[in-house]
């Protein structure tokens, strides 16, 4: 090992080095990030090293100036990188699909090109000896030698068929449409100045298909902030703001003027509160407001530093630090802490209480308790917890108050707030006594210690008398319910990946929509054995689908032949919600029971998965791609997300506060969770469907052309004799219709992006693969044999034993290929403006450009002045000009291009009529409304009653309390600290009576409504209707 530095010497500037020697002995790399065992030999002693003993990335050290420690795990060793997982090649739905389709559309070409041939050997064995005075055959070469060259021939012509530069087209689009997210204004967060960022250019069209979004919840759903909300004091609630001329609840915005705590120079500046009836029940010292912040700022674990002059707060849980901010901000610092005291500053004045006990948190009390006795030597119990807890544990007296607060309660759970009830007793100094001893002897027990403290725990927390209730906003990110809701209704399931604990993921399930009140059920699966686990999951089974047979929901996968079974979707009646453990989904994921899993958890609208690992994150992502014909997209914002986001279809990164790591392993990336319905309902549908109108038309033009040749092989003796002009047959996938493809590609949207939000149902399609597949590829090539056999016959009959105006004989070879490739042009051009739902000036530019530099090309390129400079390579010298200019070949252009698209609008027509898709309902429904974008809808917040609420205990851990006494925490004294008030009595600007201070936090002079408020005790409301 190496020198480390133990440390300055006092009053020394020399620096003190010491010499460890020793090993370590521990288990090898590994992925589990709640175990480790190791031992430490050090001077021939062993010490034992478990989990409590490793820092893992991203801890912090505090409460101590330095530490000895070594590196145990480094490189890929380390947990975090055993979590991560593989970097793999992302290729979309579509691109899958194209390598299937470009082999079968080889193998097709080979099978005509070997019809053309057999054709070619038996029409030369036939008739062959006839033309030898035109055609002259070389000797020794009979029909099979001629059918073999003529095979090869006819690959040359027909190559066509083959998409080859449909790969570089698409490519071209990706990137034009990755440049529509990086340049999208409404998915730009301007607080962080961060835009939205596509970081890859080849998986635009796959955020259409989305089915599956895994979310991390900390910092992707939420901002992983706190804030003190309302609160309910002996009977009275506080935290709304209501128009004392009207009565009515004014909803808080931006532009509401905010609670002054001038006259705390300990406030935090950042702590807002709307609710000025608060602070005067404060400064009028109402007992029962005084002892409901006395509480919060004594009944914690919080470590309270010093920064730049500035108190800051080190909370386990950032719910325990909001309470005990809340208490700082109405008068009650929390100053300083020893294992011994607590210091607190009431209204100026500085008190230290002595800390006798801190009955600890646990997932079964789900409660928290300190003892302490104050500067008067009254020895009080404060508690905090989960309403059904501390009811049953208060004084048969509280009961009228308990009914109004539990009134309460319900409002504040209804509007997704975290509930906690606070009570309190004082106790009996020989009671205590006595009952310290017993706590001692129980803490010091070598066997059944924890049931003999808990029952400790219970005696002593009784007879409680009710304080009141605090309600805490664990503030979700904006628009994140608004973006569920509609990811919800565009048939998105969400699942939540966290690693945070089960109650806390539970209440902002609840807050952001995923989990209603109105579900029929939420399965909680918590067991500890693979066997429970298993029997969990099949009880939740059979209530959603009570008749479903266990091995009927598999369906066998047809691509190729090679992939596992496939899970298929099951109906149920009614709406579920699955929440499940992480030691719970360590079984779950196991190969045996993995299917048991998946098929419970697909049935269920909304999954959450809590505590889980990094890898147990990909292993559900991994999990769903592997048994389900679905997209999946994952998306986070820190370094444990990384996993997940490489294992999905789709990685989506959050640049939060918790680094870049998931951005830079992201395929997309911008701010904020809400930007997800634009990226996926906008940008992914419209891509998609580009995509997708795209592909149609571009193998629809191409097989058209090609099939031409075909049906002509039948006319020209199989001789490999090409219908068009070499000069078009060069500059038709490059000049003719490369730009109008493209324009509709780049540009096309079938409705805006105001509809395409209001209407989210939009986004099934895609879903469903509808717009292209295997069976829409079929039905373009048959539309494409369609046209091919039209543009052919059509102007073959017209042309045949035909005459000019002039008199002169019109069914010559160049005359034809002439008419024949501008039919084929006009038919295509005229398809392509059927398929575009959106016109610009470029579509317009390109479509009718194009169709004019047809014209201009075909007619320079016949022209006497190029065939004079090279006749060879301009044999159609003067076709244009006059077969264009008879009446009869204008016709045939109008003719042909009617036969071939007439089919498609009869089946248009058709299927509209009869059987609309849910693009032709809002098409219909915007042009009733000429085009109009949606007026934005104001959502009103809903407020609802609630069984359910949710504790500030959930998020706190078990055994902070026991570290916070043990003296570990502190190696020295802490230093006095000044109370920042006056030293005695109470600062100058403390008033008993009246507003908290005449000017606002920006030191404005308060509007004159404000002023005439009235502010009397006796003025404030009482709530007692619940449905305030």
């Amino acid at each position: 090992m190496q020198h480390i530095p133990a440390g300055l010497s006092a009053g020394k500037t020399r620096v003190c080095w010491v010499l460890v020697v020793g090993e370590v002995c521990c288990e090898a790399p590994n992925n589990r990030l709640d175990r480790f065992m190791g031992t430490l030999v050090w001077k021939e002693q062993k010490y034992p090293l478990d989990n409590q003993s490793v820092l893992l990335r991203g801890c912090t050290l505090r409460n101590t100036d330095w530490c000895f420690g070594m590196v145990l795990f480094a490189g890929p060793d380390t947990k975090l990188m055993q979590n991560c997982g593989k970097t793999s090649f992302k290729r979309t739905s579509i691109d899958r699909l194209m390598n299937v389709l470009v082999l079968f559309i080889f193998g097709f070409l080979v099978l005509m090109c070997i019809i053309l041939a057999v054709g070619h050997g038996i029409w030369e064995y036939y008739e062959g000896s006839k033309v030898t005075g035109f055609v002259p055959r070389e000797e020794n070469s009979g029909p099979a030698w001629s059918a073999f060259l003529t095979f090869w021939s006819y690959i040359i012509i027909l190559n066509t068929v083959v998409p080859i530069s449909l790969y570089v087209s698409m490519e071209v689009i990706r990137l034009g449409n990755s440049y529509y997210i990086n340049w999208d204004r409404l998915m730009y967060y301007s607080r962080s100045d961060t835009p939205a960022e596509a970081r890859t250019t080849t998986l635009n069209e796959e955020l259409g298909q989305i089915r599956y979004v895994f979310s991390d919840k900390t910092g992707t759903l939420t901002q992983n902030i706190m804030t003190f909300n309302k609160c309910s004091i002996n009977g009275k609630s506080y935290g709304d703001v209501i128009d004392h001329y009207s009565g009515q609840r004014l909803e808080i915005s931006e532009d509401m003027i905010p609670v002054d705590f001038s006259f705390n120079p300990l406030a935090d500046s950042k702590f807002q509160f709307y609710d000025s009836s608060l602070l005067e029940a404060v400064k009028l010292e109402t007992v029962e407001v005084h002892n409901f912040f006395r509480l919060l700022a004594l009944c914690h674990t919080v470590m309270p530093e010093e920064k730049n002059n500035d108190l800051v707060y080190q909370a386990q849980s950032p719910d325990e630090g909001a309470l005990v901010t809340a208490a700082r901000n109405f008068g009650f610092v929390f100053r300083s802490r020893t294992p011994e005291s607590l210091t607190i500053v009431e209204m100026g004045v500085q008190r230290s209480y002595e800390l006798l006990a801190i009955l600890d948190f646990n997932n079964v009390r789900k409660r928290m308790s300190v003892i302490v006795r104050s500067p008067e030597g009254t020895l009080s119990l404060y508690c905090k917890g989960a309403d059904t807890i501390v009811y049953q544990r208060l004084h048969e007296s509280c009961s009228k108050l308990m009914e109004v607060t539990t009134e309460h309660l319900n409002e504040f759970a209804g509007e997704g707030l975290r509930t906690l009830v606070l009570a309190y007793k004082d106790l009996d100094e020989d009671y205590f006594s006595e009952w310290l001893k017993r706590h001692h002897e129980a803490n010091t027990a070598l066997e059944g210690r924890e049931d003999k403290l808990n029952e400790l725990y219970e005696e002593i927390e009784k007879d409680l008398l009710l304080i009141g209730a605090s309600a805490i906003e664990d503030k979700l990110q904006d628009g994140v319910s608004q973006t569920i809701e509609q990811l919800a209704k565009a048939d998105i399931k969400i699942w939540v990946l966290t690693g945070d604990k089960q109650e806390t993921a539970e209440n902002i399930g609840y807050s952001c929509n995923l989990l209603k009140e109105e579900m029929t059920d939420v399965f909680i699966v918590a067991a500890h054995s693979t066997e429970d686990v298993r029997q969990e999951l099949r009880d939740a089974r059979a209530k959603m689908r009570p008749n479903a047979g266990e091995d009927a929901y598999f369906i066998p996968e047809s691509i190729l032949g090679n992939d596992p079974k496939v899970v298929q979707d099951e109906t149920v009646s009614g709406e579920f919600g699955l929440v499940i453990n992480g030691h719970s989904l360590a079984y779950a994921l196991e190969s045996s029971m993995e299917l048991e899993f998946l098929r419970t958890a697909c049935m269920c609208k909304t999954v959450m998965c809590c505590r889980v690992t990094p890898l147990q994150k990909a292993q559900v992502v991994e999990l769903v791609k592997k048994y389900k014909q679905a997209v999946t997209l994952a998306i986070g914002d820190g370094a444990n997300d990384v996993s997940m986001i490489k294992a999905a279809h789709i990685g989506v990164g959050i640049s939060g506060q918790e680094g870049m790591q998931a951005v830079l392993s992201s395929d997309f990336s911008f701010a904020q969770f809400r930007f997800l319905q634009r990226l996926l309902l906008v940008h992914g549908r419209w891509s998609y469907l580009r995509m997708c109108k795209f592909l149609r038309y571009f193998f629809y033009k191409n097989f058209t052309f090609t099939f031409v040749h075909f049906w002509y092989a039948f006319f020209c003796g199989f001789s490999a004799q090409t219908v068009y002009d070499e000069g078009f047959i060069a500059l038709y996938n490059l000049v003719y219709t490369s730009l109008p493809v493209l324009g509709m590609a780049l540009f096309d949207q079938d409705v805006n992006d105001g509809w395409s939000l209001e209407f989210p149902q939009l986004y099934v399609p895609g879903q469903l693969s509808l717009y292209f597949s295997k069976t829409a590829f079929m039905k373009c090539a048959l539309h494409s044999c369609y046209s091919s056999l039209v543009l052919f016959f059509v102007p073959y009959a017209t042309v045949y034993d035909s005459m000019r105006s002039d008199g002169k004989e019109g069914a010559d070879y160049q005359s034809f290929a002439v008419l024949t490739q501008t039919c084929l042009t006009f038919t295509v051009c005229l398809q392509l403006s059927l398929d575009l739902s959106y016109w610009t000036a470029v579509n317009h530019l390109f479509v009718w450009g194009s169709l004019g530099m047809y014209f201009i090309v075909t007619f320079t390129m016949q022209s006497d002045g190029l065939y004079q400079l090279h006749p060879p390579s301009f044999r159609f010298v003067g076709t244009s000009r006059n077969s264009l200019d008879q009446f009869s070949v204008w016709l045939t252009v109008f003719l042909t291009a009617v036969l071939c698209v007439l089919p498609v609008l009869v089946h248009r027509f058709i299927f509209i009529q009869f059987k609309p898709t849910i693009n032709d309902k809002v098409r219909c429904k915007v042009h009733q409304k000429k085009d109009q974008r949606p007026s934005p809808q104001r959502r009103t917040k809903i407020r609802r009653s609630s069984t359910r609420r949710s504790g500030y205990a959930f998020s706190h851990a078990q055994g902070y309390g026991d570290l916070v006494t043990s003296k570990r925490f502190l190696r020295r004294p802490a230093a006095p600290r000044s109370t920042g008030f006056t030293p005695k009595g109470r600062s100058p600007g403390f008033k008993p009576t009246g507003r908290s201070a005449g000017y606002s936090p920006s030191s404005k002079a308060q509007n004159n409504k404000q002023e005439v408020e009235p502010t009397e005790l006796q003025q404030y409301r009482t709530v007692q209707d619940s449905t305030f």
